[in-house]
This record gives C-alpha cells, structure tokens and sequence, in this order.
C-alpha cells in the first residue's frame, strides 16, 4: 500500500492526515507538546491511537523512540558513521532485531530493510505534491509502524539541517 505523507512535520500544532493512493485518509499525525517534549501521536481514521513518536533528548545520534501502549517498541537513530549512503537504524526492541534505511533519506529516495528484504520504499517522486513523499509498505508489513519509522527519519533529517544551519 503507499501512503502520501507531508515534510517537516515539526511545527507544534502541525497535526496532518496521511492518505492512502486514491486520497482516503487512513492515519492522523496528531502534534502535541508535552512537558517541553514534542511528541506526535499516530492515530488510525477513527481517532485510536496506535502509537507515539518521542524524541529522545541529549543523544549521540539523535534517537528518537517509537511506543505502543507506554512501551518503547523500536528506536530510530541515523548511523554514526556511513560514507556510502545515507543509513539509518531502527533497533526493534524485545528481540526483534534491526532494520536499516538506505539510499538517499535526505532526499526521500530510499528503502527500509529487514536484512536483504525490503519492506518499504520511500519517494517523494511518486507524488506531485510539494514538501511530500510517498510511503510504499510491502505487503504483511505493520503500515502504521512503517508510517512512524518514515516521520522520525524525516524528523532526524529536520534536526541536521536546523544544526548545519
């Protein structure tokens, strides 16, 4: 399934839809601030919430978490040091491993990556649409958990840019 999703979603009451191809919308990205953290919450069409995307502060590698329920389920951090490609890890808690992103994440063109399996691509050339990408989730993939590893890589990418000025 592919999903459009809007750039720098960083604003503090920037709360947007995300749609599937025909224009539905299927996930809500629900921006709050909460105790001078920022966290966005991820909501399905009828306003459950699946999951929350806290930044984690004071980090090396600019860590932010992925929670259900008030439990970390994965952290999102770019890679230390990679002069191939732009690389970035997501370490699945509760033994569950690592995923990895690769290609181009400065520019929405990349993939996300179970070992040698991809399980979501990312573009912002599907989509004629400005300061937005596509999201394209392999199918037996957790949409929306795919959906919030593809808004902390885009907000890791937001945090290197304010830095670099």
């Amino acid at each position: 399934m592919r999903y459009l999703v809007r750039e720098r979603l960083f604003d503090i009451k920037d709360d947007f839809w995300v749609t599937d191809e025909e224009g539905r919308r299927v996930f809500f990205i629900n921006a709050r601030l909460v105790s001078l953290h920022h966290t966005l919450v991820l909501e399905d069409a009828a306003g459950r919430k699946l999951a929350s995307i806290k930044h984690k502060l004071l980090t090396f590698t600019d860590a932010i978490n992925i929670e259900y329920d008030g439990a970390v389920v994965a952290t999102v951090h770019r890679a230390v040091f990679s002069p191939l490609h732009h690389r970035a890890h997501i370490d699945l808690h509760d033994g569950g491993g690592r995923l990895e992103a690769v290609g181009n994440i400065i520019d929405k063109d990349f993939e996300i990556r179970d070992g040698g399996q991809v399980v979501a691509r990312i573009s912002r050339r599907w989509f004629a649409i400005r300061d937005a990408y596509g999201v394209d989730v392999a199918p037996g993939q957790n949409d929306a958990f795919i959906i919030a590893v593809a808004v902390c890589l885009d907000r890791i990418h937001h945090d290197e840019e304010a830095r670099r000025g």
